[in-house]
């Protein structure tokens, strides 16, 4: 995703070292971190900032309200607080959203459609990300039409995931969703590995956990996502105006599932699911 960043400016005209100089920096997965790396970026006085998911994008609007920021991977950033509306953001701050109304609802259909009988699904979120709460709402609202129960576990550290699956276990659920995070993310090997260890069927919002042995995912195409996050920063750096640059939301998404995942679950892959997919991994 940092290199679909990096390829947008080039596809723009951008030489980096020439044109412009870009300071990535990473959290590893610790969301702490934040505050001190915008503030060292700004300490930079770089012209804009770009911010990948919601926690990044909150802690640079927290920080300022006059250096540029370009958001992107964000779920809702009017529920969240990053904008005004996505026709009119306002102040210093415009990128591109995640969501979709129907995603999670979307999600749950998929999976439904793969295990066919599902009463009782997990969650796995992270609290301190803000999309994960409009995700779990949603999810909510799409259980209650399919007449499906939700147990709900949160996840900040290694040691959490573990004890999510181990509560997953004892309530004897037919399949677990993970919801979109830059920290479980960072874990995922080892959540692919305890849903493959117990044998549990699950729908993520990465490619990168199908790409390791996941079931399934379903969302927007992130690398698509952000190399777009070029077209906004050129048009900043020509001058105009954050404020100016409506929101974008998500046009292309990708379905992603793994056959041979789905037949050590003793499933089989429905011809239906199987022509919409983007990709089958064998």
């Amino acid at each position: 995703m940092w290199e679909a960043c990096r390829e947008g400016l080039r596809e723009l005209g951008y030489t980096e070292g020439r044109d412009v100089i870009l300071e990535p920096r990473w959290t590893e997965g610790q969301q702490e971190r934040l505050p001190g790396l915008v503030r060292g970026l700004l300490d930079l006085d770089v012209a804009v900032l770009v911010t990948a998911a919601t926690p990044a994008s909150l802690a640079a609007k927290a920080a300022t309200n006059t250096t540029p920021i370009v958001f992107v991977a964000v779920a809702d950033p009017v529920s969240v607080g990053l904008v005004a509306s996505l026709a009119h953001p306002g102040e210093n701050v415009t990128g591109l959203s995640l969501l979709t109304s129907d995603l999670s609802g979307k999600r749950l259909e998929l999976l439904r459609e793969i295990v066919r009988r599902i009463s009782r699904v997990a969650i796995l979120m992270n609290p301190d990300n803000a999309s994960n709460m409009i995700f779990l709402e949603q999810t909510q609202l799409a259980a209650q039409k399919f007449g499906i129960e939700l147990d709900a576990s949160n996840a900040r550290r290694p040691d959490d995931v573990e004890k999510a699956f181990a509560a997953a276990e004892a309530q004897h659920v037919d399949a677990l969703i993970v919801f979109d995070d830059p920290v479980l993310w960072s874990y995922r090997t080892q959540i692919v590995s305890l849903a493959s260890a117990q044998k549990l069927p699950t729908m993520y919002g990465y490619s990168d956990f199908v790409n390791e042995g996941g079931l399934i995912s379903y969302g927007p195409d992130r690398p698509d996502q952000y190399r777009r996050t070029a077209i906004y920063v050129d048009k900043i750096l020509r001058g105009t105006k954050p404020a100016d640059l409506p929101v974008e939301q998500p046009v292309k998404f990708e379905l992603i599932v793994n056959r041979k995942t789905a037949a050590s679950l003793g499933l089989s892959l429905p011809p239906s699911i199987e022509v919409r997919a983007d990709k089958v991994v064998d």
